[in-house]
């Protein structure tokens, strides 16, 4: 049921018929604005240096997924050990040892998934930069500059869209925890993860904010 609630929130963002108005489709649009604005000028230093801090928010957490494979794997390695600091917390169930490995393997491979939508992430903005790197001049003919900002918006978009799908890997493997107390506490847990991405993606005011830009209002 967790893994379905994931599955759920993926489908909102990106394929539901409501993913048009999500923060994701709000912010992939202040991407192509972006864009065009580089395009109409003639010094993009600061839109290298935009892509940049992009990129390395991407690697951070890409390092960060390395550290916590670690973690996962070193638990694994003295699982008995592992298994018996879990035995002597008072408020969780005993459960057997194969049961308990079985957890750990999930959390490994959650972060597993997470660390490859980083990798990729990284790489798709990489290309983009490739792209910038040849954007057209500013006295280009505008079928040329249409084309290249339909080409670097959406390589920025597909990074961006990798990258919110290794925090989502993130997000379910805290509640993935929950599994460890009860399968219970690890669907409601998932559920919540849901509920908030849900908000965020929706009814935050971020999204309000971003929208109102797009059409020229103040954010209320």
């Amino acid at each position: 049921a967790a893994f379905v609630l994931w599955h759920v929130d993926a489908w909102l963002v990106e394929y539901s018929r409501w993913s048009g108005i999500s923060l994701s489709a709000a912010v992939n649009a202040q991407r192509r604005v972006w864009m065009r604005q580089l395009v109409a000028r003639e010094n993009r230093i600061v839109d290298s240096s935009l892509l940049g801090n992009l990129m390395h928010s991407v690697a951070f957490f890409a390092s960060t997924s390395i550290i916590m494979l670690g973690a996962v794997v070193a638990m694994l390695g003295a699982v008995d050990h592992s298994y018996d600091a879990m035995r002597a917390i008072p408020f969780l169930p005993v459960v057997s040892k194969q049961m308990f490995e079985v957890k750990l393997v999930l959390l490994l491979l959650i972060f597993i998934y997470s660390f490859l939508k980083f990798t990729w992430s990284l790489r798709q903005f990489n290309y983009c930069c490739i792209i910038i790197g040849s954007a057209p001049a500013i006295d280009s003919s505008d079928d040329l500059k249409d084309a290249f900002v339909d080409r670097a918006s959406r390589l920025n978009e597909l990074g961006a869209t990798s990258f919110i799908e290794g925090l989502r890997g993130y997000y379910f493997a805290l509640a993935s925890l929950g599994w460890f107390i009860h399968p219970l506490a690890f669907v409601i847990a998932a559920l919540l993860v849901v509920l908030i991405l849900w908000r965020r993606e929706f009814h935050s005011k971020t999204r309000l904010a971003l929208r109102a830009g797009l059409d020229g209002r103040a954010p209320s």
